[in-house]
């Protein structure tokens, strides 16, 4: 489990290809290693991988075929966010994150708005019912609040120290993200056995 509160910034040094998926080398130095143990999760752009070799400077991870098709930004060189998995006694500044992307968002617009930025994302139409204007959504791994739903685009606000310190600086317009929905919206559907 995550909460969505980036801890560093990374970069994916090497891809690897291997067997239909990919190992990748990601330099965490930000992330600090020092209590990372092999088979440790951390949340890469907001997917859990699990740590498979570590030195001081970073870490490797496979990531699977399956989990290439469900997501972005997995398969190249490149600036990712890093979240390392929670501890019973963490605070929880963000909400509860599984590090399952649920589906790749298109980004429709991403403008200044004063001092923030407006982030408007067309979530995937079977992911749209799981978001609520005040609910949580993660986008690239940032536990970000909705501010309101217009069909499957929402809109989000990003204060500057969230652009600063997370790759959400790096969005743009017609580009893509990904998301994964509140947990507790899919837990409430099955609950009411509401038909998919």
């Amino acid at each position: 489990m995550f909460s969505g509160i980036i801890q560093a910034l990374g970069k994916i040094a090497r891809v690897d290809k291997r067997d239909g998926g990919v190992r990748l080398a990601i330099h965490a130095v930000r992330l600090g290693m020092d209590d990372v143990a092999i088979g440790d999760s951390i949340a890469v752009n907001g997917v859990c991988l699990t740590v498979v070799t570590k030195s001081t400077s970073g870490f490797e991870a496979d990531v699977s075929a399956e989990t290439l098709n469900c997501t972005i930004g997995l398969d190249a060189p490149g600036e990712v966010n890093l979240e390392k998995s929670l501890r019973l006694s963490d605070r929880l500044g963000g909400h509860l994150v599984s590090g399952h992307v649920d589906g790749v968002g298109e980004v429709v617009a991403f403008r200044a708005v004063g001092e923030s930025t407006l982030l408007r994302v067309r979530a995937p139409a079977e992911l749209a019912r799981y978001i609520a204007r005040k609910g949580s959504i993660t986008v690239q791994g940032v536990s970000l609040t909705v501010n309101a739903v217009n069909g499957p685009e929402f809109d989000v606000n990003l204060i500057p120290h969230t652009v600063t310190v997370t790759t959400l600086k790096h969005l743009k317009t017609g580009g893509r993200a990904n998301l994964e929905v509140d947990q507790i919206a899919r837990y409430v559907e099955r609950m009411l056995g509401v038909a998919q």
